[in-house]
């Protein structure tokens, strides 16, 4: 029995340009013609000089293509601020790297790029667990001939005839099913649970109520009226002595130690609830 024991008193953006005809989407109202051939200028003189204010205005003006591509991926689980900042970095990118001298439309390249940058995020960032490259690339596979094959099939395909879509080992195709469980990591309880069958992960550890009892007990020892009261107190609990050996010890009756130790244990106990 310890001293502590007896004192315990029992949205996703708005405003997304339209794809034209081809494909690629334009900037609601924007024009065509005139304007493009401006854009174009601008594209060539940025390639020539390296020119970081012309970039920064091309990269304003196509901001919303960024918010397109985005679109596509904002109910994947990740923030769309942080799906945002991924776009605009691909956005850049495909300013740096674009060649108005191709003869190309801008949004025709700068499109994959962007997307290309959102899913590398997705393949490397967004993880629960690390995983080697090659396996996300196979669970990426294996995730959209699975949706493919469904299609086809009219049923759920079985791993034997993801395997052969992909080009893969059923071993491999197993592995790249089963990878999509690292992908978001599961709570350890479930609503749908009973609160018994949740396993206790955790014990109470008895050094934090014996770390709190050495910080109080020294000022609650000193409450104490005498020396007396104090001893039997340290007998009992720091000793592991019973009554009649404390009553031998101190020359008293079991009775007086009994009764010495109950009050002492009430005027700590008070003491320690206030």
């Amino acid at each position: 029995m310890t001293l502590s024991a007896a004192l315990d008193p029992a949205d996703p953006p708005t405003g997304a340009p339209t794809p034209d005809r081809a494909g690629s989407p334009r900037r609601p109202g924007s024009p065509d013609g005139p304007g493009d051939r401006k854009l174009d200028r601008r594209f060539a003189d940025f390639r020539a000089t390296g020119d970081r204010k012309i970039r920064n205005a091309l990269v304003e003006d196509h901001r919303w293509l960024a918010l397109h591509c985005v679109n596509r991926f904002v109910r994947k689980g990740e923030p769309t601020d942080d799906l945002v900042q991924v776009a605009m970095l691909g956005l850049v990118k495909a300013i740096d790297r674009f060649d108005p001298a191709r003869g190309f439309a801008f949004t025709t390249f700068a499109v994959p790029t962007i997307l290309g940058e959102l899913r590398r995020h997705f393949r490397d960032h967004t993880w629960a667990v690390r995983v080697h490259r090659a396996a996300k690339e196979n669970y990426i596979a294996v995730r959209d001939a699975r949706d493919t094959l469904t299609q086809v099939l009219g049923r759920s395909p079985t791993m034997v005839e993801l395997a052969d879509h992909c080009g893969l080992s059923v071993e491999e195709a197993i592995e790249a099913h089963d990878l999509g469980f690292a992908y978001r990591g599961d709570s350890l309880e479930h609503s749908e649970v009973e609160s018994e069958q949740i396993p206790q992960l955790g014990v109470d550890e008895p050094g934090y109520a014996a770390s709190e009892a050495r910080l109080a007990m020294p000022k609650l020892l000193a409450l104490l009226p005498g020396d007396r009261e104090r001893s039997i107190i340290e007998l009992r609990f720091v000793r592991e002595m019973t009554q009649s050996q404390i009553a031998d010890t101190l020359g008293l009756s079991q009775v007086h130690v009994s009764r010495l130790l109950r009050s002492s244990l009430d005027l700590l106990r008070h003491h320690l609830n206030a």
